[in-house]
C-alpha cells in the first residue's frame, strides 16, 4: 500500500472510531438518541449551553462515556503489544498473553478481593503490580548466559501462566460466593464500571509508548530479518528485546488491570494489519493502534446488545473470533514454526 493509502486508511479507521464510538454510547440497555449524546457531551465540554436532563447526563457522561473511551484505549493497547511482542519472539502466533502477565494480573485482582491483601491499591492496582512481578519471573526465567532467547521467553511465559492460573484458582475456592461472579466476570475480561479515573494510567502508558516505538520503527523492521542481520545493520539485538519485552508487558499490565483478561485481540490485530499496510511498522504501529480501539468498541457494544439487558464478557466475544483466527494462522505458519 502506498503512503497515501495508508494515509488514507488511517482517516477512515478515525471516522470509523468515532461513528463507533458515538453508537456505542447511544446504545444501551436505554437507547438514546444521537442528538442527546451530541447535547451532553457538547454540554461538558463548553461546545453547548443548553444543560441535558440530569438522567441523561449521567448514563452518557457517568457510565457510558468513559466505557467507550477506556474499549478504545484497551484495543489500541493490546494491538500494539502484539505488534512488539512478535517482533520480539518472532513467532507469528505470539501475543501479550503468552508471556504469562494477563494470568498474573488476575491472580492479582484474585488475591485483593479474596484475602484484602494491598485493598489500598484496589483491584486494578493490584493487577498491575502482579502483572509487573510476573514479568520480572519470566525475564529472570528466559536469561541464558546473561541474553533473552525467544524460545525459552515464549516457554517461560507459559509455564508462569500454568502456574499463576493455578493459584488463582486456589484462592478463588476461598472466595465468598457472592464475590465469585464478579471475580469470574473480571477474569473472561470486562469493560462494566469503567470510570474516569481508569482511563489514565493506559492512556499515558499507551502514549509514552507509542512515542519510543514510533522513534524506533526501524529497528523493529531490521529485527524481523533475524539476529545476525540486526546486528550487522547496528541493532543492539540483545538489549532491544528487552526494551521490547517491557514495552509490551507493561502495555498489557495497563490494560489488563482495568479490563481483565481480554485475549485474542493482540494476536489478531497485527496480523490483520500487516496484511492491508505490509510489514513496516512505521505503519503497522499507528493503523494497529487505530483498529484494536475500533475492533474493541464493537466488540463491547455486541457484549452489551446480544443478550439485553444482560451483559456478556467481553473476552467471549474475542476468543470466539480469536481461536478460529488462531486455528488459520496456525495452518499457514506450520511449516515455518
Amino acid at each position: 500500500m502506498t503512503g497515501a493509502g495508508v494515509v488514507a486508511l488511517g482517516c477512515c479507521l478515525c471516522v470509523s472510531l468515532a461513528a463507533a464510538m458515538a453508537v456505542g454510547i447511544s446504545i444501551g440497555t436505554v437507547n438514546l438518541p444521537l442528538g442527546t449524546v451530541w447535547r451532553v457531551i457538547g454540554h461538558h465540554l463548553g461546545i453547548l449551553d443548553d444543560p441535558p436532563a440530569p438522567i441523561d447526563d449521567q448514563i452518557v457522561w457517568k457510565f457510558r462515556t468513559p466505557r467507550v473511551l477506556l474499549a478504545a484505549v484497551v484495543g489500541g493497547g493490546l494491538g500494539v503489544a502484539g505488534t512488539c511482542l512478535q517482533v520480539l519472539a518472532r513467532n507469528a502466533l505470539a501475543d501479550p498473553y503468552v508471556l504469562g502477565v494477563s494470568s498474573g494480573a488476575a491472580f492479582g485482582a484474585v488475591l485483593v478481593v479474596a484475602t484484602g491483601i494491598g485493598a489500598g491499591l484496589g483491584v486494578s492496582g493490584g493487577a498491575f503490580l502482579a502483572a509487573l512481578v510476573t514479568l520480572s519471573l519470566v525475564f529472570l526465567l528466559a536469561q541464558r548466559s546473561g541474553q533473552i532467547a525467544p524460545t525459552r521467553l515464549i516457554l517461560a511465559g507459559v509455564a508462569v501462566s500454568y502456574l499463576t492460573t493455578a493459584a488463582t484458582s486456589f484462592v478463588q475456592l476461598y472466595v465468598n460466593p457472592l464475590e465469585l461472579r464478579g471475580i469470574m466476570f473480571w477474569l473472561l475480561g470486562s469493560l462494566s464500571g469503567a470510570s474516569w479515573a481508569d482511563l489514565r494510567i493506559p492512556t499515558a502508558v499507551i502514549a509514552v509508548s507509542m512515542v519510543w516505538l514510533l522513534a524506533r520503527a526501524r529497528a523493529m523492521n531490521v529485527m524481523t530479518t533475524g539476529d545476525e542481520n540486526a546486528g550487522a545493520l547496528g541493532v543492539d539485538v540483545q538489549r532491544f528485546r528487552l526494551e521490547l519485552l517491557v514495552v509490551s508487558s507493561v502495555l498489557t499490565a495497563a490494560t489488563v488491570a482495568v479490563a481483565g483478561g481480554i485475549g485474542f485481540v493482540g494476536l489478531m490485530v497485527p496480523h490483520a494489519v500487516r496484511f492491508v499496510v505490509g510489514p513496516d511498522h512505521r505503519r503497522v504501529l499507528p493503523i494497529g493502534l487505530l483498529s484494536g480501539a475500533v475492533f474493541m468498541v464493537v466488540v463491547d457494544l455486541a457484549s452489551r446488545i446480544v443478550d439485553k439487558p444482560n451483559e456478556l464478557p467481553v473476552g467471549i466475544f474475542t476468543a470466539a473470533l480469536g481461536a478460529p483466527f488462531f486455528l488459520i494462522l496456525l495452518r499457514r505458519t506450520r511449516g515455518t514454526l
